[in-house]
């Protein structure tokens, strides 16, 4: 097998034997890899972007501070001669970020990735679909965690958009971006009431909706076990109202539960990373907006790429920063939640805003 790599001083892709997969000190290969092209969000989500933390005198990144488009489809090539075959684009809010069916166009033409797709909330979503799944867009994940316009405005900071967003649903059917799937982070006392409505809505439709745990992502969203709803406790309200049955896994690392509506109304799925953490399969890499190498969503540091691939790195260097990081790598944040929370040296986790979800 090969893989395309920039020619040096052309710009154009020489092909190179590919390298070594790459697994870390848990036997984890690298599968996938998550792309934060913008650290700004059109949102506030409470459980992300708190609005008294992210205020409009918030330094974000400047547009020299985050990767071009050429660095990123750089290190993408990078992960995908370690093994990497899905490439994810997120936020912040990645369609934001000018120019971005530009970049889709490049990371599309790596070979060996075998699925592209983009998590947006979705406001902006109908003016782009068209263009995104035309430069090679394969799929793509909207969150929305509410259909009652109240709930909508709290879970987004106090921002409205909801047919903004449900238009941009439609519009990616439309394009062809399927299957669509709609993530849904659930909150106790917050949204949890809202969840059937909303299933209601996209049952019937190639729309696939995923219950997400809340979870104690970064620093700043003031997460207590408390709020949590347990999938299983989800599943039994679902199931209370359509009956459902468990569809097999699709492939290794997968983190949804996948069921599919005994009636034939479609599928949904539930990520259980607080009741059920699945850090063993985990297969998935992190690459912030400003360039700095992630190996789990939970982590406190990452290694920097942003500085060598300025300083003149070469592939064969940038391979071997990011083998390094991944082989030493040994995270399952969720299985230690507990513990690491009673610690008495507190963790001063990434922000999802810099990595996406």
């Amino acid at each position: 097998m090969t893989t395309r790599t920039p020619g040096p001083g052309t710009g154009r892709p020489t092909l190179h034997p590919a390298a070594e997969h790459a697994r870390d000190r848990l036997s984890r290969p690298l599968r996938d890899l998550r792309i934060s092209v913008m650290d700004r969000c059109n949102f506030r989500c409470p459980y992300c972007m708190p609005r008294e933390t992210f205020h409009e005198r918030y330094r974000f990144l400047r547009a020299s501070e985050r990767l071009g488009f050429e660095e990123i489809v750089r290190v993408a090539r990078a992960a995908v001669a370690l093994g990497a075959r899905k490439l994810r684009l997120t936020g912040g809010e990645p369609l934001l970020r000018a120019g971005l069916a530009e970049l889709v166009a490049e990371l599309s033409m790596i070979d060996g990735v075998e699925d592209l797709a983009l998590t947006t909330n979705g406001v902006l979503l109908a003016q782009h679909a068209a263009e995104l799944k035309g430069n090679g867009l394969g799929r793509v994940t909207v969150s929305l965690d509410s259909l009652d316009p109240g709930v909508f405005a709290l879970m987004s900071g106090g921002f409205g958009g909801l047919e903004q967003v449900l238009e941009g649903i439609s519009a990616a059917l439309e394009a062809g971006l399927g299957p669509v799937k709609v993530n849904t982070v659930v909150r106790r006392g917050l949204n949890d009431h809202t969840v059937v409505p909303l299933l209601e809505q996209f049952r019937g439709t190639p729309v696939i909706v995923r219950l997400i745990e809340y979870m104690d992502v970064g620093n700043r969203n003031a997460w207590s076990p408390g709020e949590v709803v347990p999938s299983s406790e989800l599943l039994a309200a679902v199931r209370a109202r359509w009956p459902l049955t468990p569809l097999p896994g699709r492939y290794h690392g997968e983190v949804a539960e996948r069921y599919r509506y005994d009636d034939g109304g479609g599928e949904i799925g539930f990520i259980s990373s607080v009741s059920a953490p699945f850090c063993g399969d985990c297969t998935r890499a992190r690459l912030s907006s400003e360039g700095l190498f992630y190996t789990c969503l939970f982590a406190t540091s990452g290694a920097d790429l942003r500085g060598p691939l300025r300083a003149g790195a070469t592939d064969q260097e940038l391979i071997e920063r990011l083998r390094t990081a991944w082989r030493g790598r040994e995270d399952r944040y969720s299985e230690q939640r507990d513990a690491l929370r009673r610690s008495e040296q507190p963790l001063h986790k990434i922000e999802m805003h810099y990595i996406g979800g």
